[in-house]
């Protein structure tokens, strides 16, 4: 006769919570700052094909840190999500609170029900294009989510960075400027200096003509912005 041992309710929660920030901890960050067309994502990442910004829908973004199996399988659900969505109801029904909410919901049922949590961290932007506000949403991997302003860190070093940024940021920055300072910090967190070719950043652009906002930028372009 098999006998299982009782575990604290409360005892648990913090072992799998435990779990999940050691996972997140051995990842890169990611920064994510408004700027004053729209918004942009920073982060370190060596790796061209396993990205951790990514386009989801027309005016959404996703960052993600921590395993990257687990956040790019949330990814893609975001993507089918939102498609399915804007094929039923129309694309300016597709939402980024939507979206986070959905996510919360998925990584909160994984937290309590399943036997090892999600080490992840995500991040879902939409930028505005008929002059409100963007939105920010941070969700952890519990399934809390909360509603961000002008900027937003995740991953191991994410107090740092945000206590950096608290100090730095300032509303109407251009995107280099964004950019340079959301580099800065980066390297400030994991002390030591970050090389150009080592940085993956996505922009929503509010004045892009296209209908789909976002846009990688590429590794030209963020040595150009660095060096300047």
């Amino acid at each position: 006769m098999s006998f299982m041992p009782y575990v604290p309710p409360e005892q648990l929660m913090k072992d799998r919570s435990d779990f999940a920030h050691k996972g997140i901890a051995r990842g890169k960050s990611v920064v994510g700052l408004e700027y004053v067309d729209g918004l942009v994502f920073v982060a370190e990442n060596t790796s061209a094909t396993l990205h951790k910004i990514s386009e989801i829908y027309d005016r959404i973004a996703f960052a993600g840190v921590g395993r990257y199996s687990e956040f790019e399988e949330l990814r893609i659900a975001g993507v089918r999500l939102a498609d399915m969505r804007g094929y039923s109801y129309g694309r300016e029904d597709v939402r980024a609170r939507d979206l986070a909410n959905a996510y919360s919901q998925a990584l909160s049922v994984i937290f309590t029900q399943q036997m090892k949590p999600y080490e992840v961290e995500i991040v879902v932007g939409e930028v505005a294009d008929d002059g409100g506000r963007h939105e920010i949403y941070h969700v952890l991997f519990d399934g809390t989510v909360s509603d961000r302003q002008g900027f937003v860190a995740i991953g191991g070093h994410a107090e740092d960075l945000t206590n950096a940024l608290k100090e730095a940021y300032a509303e109407g920055w251009d995107l280099q400027t964004a950019v340079r300072e959301a580099v800065k910090a980066l390297s400030v967190a994991e002390g030591r200096e970050i090389e150009a070719d080592a940085i993956e950043s996505g922009v929503l652009e509010r004045t892009r003509p296209q209908r789909r906002k976002f846009r990688r930028l590429r590794d030209d372009e963020v040595e150009q912005i660095l060096a300047g």
